[in-house]
């Protein structure tokens, strides 16, 4: 006896059976060298999921990229601690289920508690597993400047002029002004304060070659152009990639005071619990292992001496990011120095 699907039913059961076949999606927004394209294919090929990484290049493009796009796009961030702030205010972010990641207990002893580290736990909760951390220090060219610099004011050197990279981002630069003016709290600046850094943001426009917005570009820039000293926001990464090319530099931590950044992997309200598997997979040795020899930035998976390092000051949350941003845009935009009032 032969029997006729009804056309309803033969629709119902070609849906459930691309249903079945669906690959699980992951989207990833990250940084440069935070998810290598090989180590992306073993994490599908482990979980059975399709993975979208979109690369960005400051905490501006990333915050803007979230907000654009809408949270509920992304499933996992790589954001500082500083930064993570702007994320949980706004609600974008759940709780972490740690339990789901068994390679915490294989970090440095430091990073496993994350109730020690300000800003990632609320309420009891989770919401942000350290990942990798660097300072910010300055790179200079053996060639043009002889001695390692003492001093983050070197970047206003006039004798230089032409001749330095800075990181176009508004966050950072204004508390690198901060510190380089001397303000008691860099991070959390007046209004007066703010405008004050502008101005002298404006100088260090003047005196610089351009801003760069990733360590391949100003690699790019170092080979084609007479560089004499970076800014160095993505430390020790870009420390390496210039030597990988041959490039003649040294590295140092000026002893006013040396930003650095600790970064995290968070997870977005709407995402599912592929996003505490990928955080897994990014903890394991393999993968830790490749984030350091690849990309020359530290783990929290090994031990490392930044943190004994009197000299440095890790990021923190900042008094207003859209005044620093919109102050930022004015600057870069080639506005002078008269037009930020005291």
């Amino acid at each position: 006896m032969r029997y006729l699907l009804h056309p309803t039913m033969i629709c119902l059961l070609l849906i459930l059976a691309q249903t079945g076949l669906a690959q699980p999606q992951l989207n990833v927004l990250a940084w440069e060298g935070y998810a290598e394209a090989d180590l992306v294919r073993e994490f599908e090929q482990q979980t059975g999921s399709n993975v979208a990484v979109t690369l960005v290049h400051s905490d501006d493009e990333l915050w803007n990229r979230v907000n654009k796009d809408g949270h509920e796009n992304y499933d996992l961030i790589a954001v500082n601690t500083a930064e993570l702030q702007r994320y949980l205010k706004k609600g974008y972010l759940r709780a972490i289920n740690t339990a789901e990641i068994p390679n915490i207990q294989y970090q440095d002893e430091r990073f496993q508690d994350t109730t020690k580290i300000p800003g990632l736990t609320a309420q009891g909760q989770t919401f942000a597993i350290p990942y990798t951390y660097s300072e910010m220090g300055l790179i200079y060219n053996r060639k043009l400047v002889h001695q390692p610099p003492e001093s983050i004011t070197i970047l206003w050197d006039k004798k230089y002029a032409g001749k330095i990279l800075a990181f176009n981002t508004s966050n950072h630069n204004f508390t690198l002004a901060g510190i380089s003016l001397g303000l008691p709290h860099p991070f959390q600046q007046t209004p007066e304060e703010l405008n004050r850094s502008a101005r002298h943001l404006v100088e260090l426009r003047r005196n610089l070659l351009t801003f760069y917005s990733s360590p391949q570009e100003a690699v790019k820039l170092f080979k084609t152009q007479e560089i004499a000293l970076i800014y160095a926001n993505y430390g020790s990464q870009q420390l390496k990639a210039l030597a990988d090319v041959g490039a003649d530099v040294g590295y140092t931590l000026p002893k006013d005071g040396t930003l650095a950044w600790l970064d995290c992997w968070a997870i977005s309200r709407t995402a599912g619990p592929l996003a505490e598997q990928w955080i897994d997979f990014m903890l394991d040795e393999k993968a830790s292992q490749r984030l350091s020899h690849n990309q020359g930035l530290a783990s929290t998976r090994h031990s490392s001496t930044i943190h004994h390092n009197n000299q440095l000051i890790w990021l923190e949350p900042i008094e207003d990011a859209e005044a620093r941003n919109q102050l930022w845009d004015q600057i870069i935009s080639g506005d002078v120095m008269e037009r930020f009032a005291p």
